[in-house]
């Protein structure tokens, strides 16, 4: 792709991808120079991305926007806000899947295509009608729960990422990445496995102990078992989207497909009900 004028804004992925697509809603409203958005793939080469594609055309003190998941990198703050790291912004809640667990949004979904089934025979929709806005609430809570422990360990070892000596080669997580679960998400396996990681990084970065763990480990337990952590479904915004996804999945096979759901959701979204979304488009409006 090559450079062209006016704003640039690089995010995660390819043009397929939710975090594109979320950026497009975000800025669809505004009237004139609208940005060219830039796909960038993994959020480990941005910097090098960034380089390469503003070299090719020798362009000079171009204004830009680097935009990304906050994954486990930050901590959510307490207003509702971007989240600076670096020249990077990230979203307030985990990824931008966490902006798509809506029990009413998925219930119009389901019963939209429930009703164009009933309209169209030859449609391929194989679902039952809605269970209903209370049961979808319950789908995803109950996915959020099962994944406590799990989350809580994921904190944990994020903490530790947050020296400059561990960040490039330490995780949060022994799976292979966001969406995929252990076979146990059980505190004792979790906590096991990540002691595990820790013994074997531990002869090269002195910094990361098993003391420093267990008691960021302890404030995360207490923090995600408190009452208002989930009356006030504080687990959108710190469990990872992508976690909840395949725990919802998994609990609930026979339902809907959520990588369906979110390609129609992104075109229902209101961004206007988030305020670090809102945040996003005064602050790309101004960029010349």
């Amino acid at each position: 792709m090559s450079v062209v004028s006016g704003k640039i804004i690089f995010c995660e992925g390819k043009q397929t991808s939710l975090d594109f697509r979320l950026l497009n809603r975000v800025v669809e409203n505004l009237l004139t120079n609208k940005p060219t958005i830039v796909p960038s793939g993994s959020k480990f080469t941005f910097s090098i991305f960034v380089q390469g594609y503003f070299s090719r055309d020798g362009a000079t003190n171009q204004q830009y926007i680097i935009f990304r998941d906050r994954d486990f990198d930050a901590k959510p703050t307490a207003n509702i806000a971007l989240i600076p790291l670096n020249s990077m912004l990230l979203t307030h809640r985990a990824c931008v899947e966490n902006y798509l667990f809506n029990a009413d949004l998925i219930h119009n979904y389901w019963q939209t295509k429930y009703i164009e089934k009933q309209d169209n025979p030859t449609s391929k929709w194989g679902h039952r009608n809605s269970p209903g806005v209370e049961a979808i609430s319950a789908w995803i809570e109950e996915a959020a729960r099962s994944l406590q422990d799990y989350q809580t360990v994921r904190w944990a070892l994020a903490d530790l990422l947050q020296s400059s000596a561990t960040r490039h080669q330490f995780k949060t997580t022994w799976t292979g990445g966001s969406g995929t679960l252990p076979s146990s998400l059980t505190v004792q396996d979790c906590q096991t496995q990540a002691e595990a990681l820790i013994n074997q990084f531990q002869q090269a970065v002195a910094t990361v102990t098993l003391d420093r763990f267990e008691q960021s480990l302890a404030v995360y337990q207490q923090q995600f078992a408190q009452e208002e952590f989930w009356t006030q479904k504080q687990y959108l915004i710190w469990f990872h989207g992508k976690d909840i996804q395949k725990a919802m999945q998994q609990q609930k096979s026979q339902y809907i497909s959520l990588n369906a759901f979110f390609d129609w959701a992104l075109n229902q979204l209101d961004v206007n009900q988030y305020p670090d979304l809102i945040e996003l488009q005064n602050t790309i409006s101004p960029l010349q």
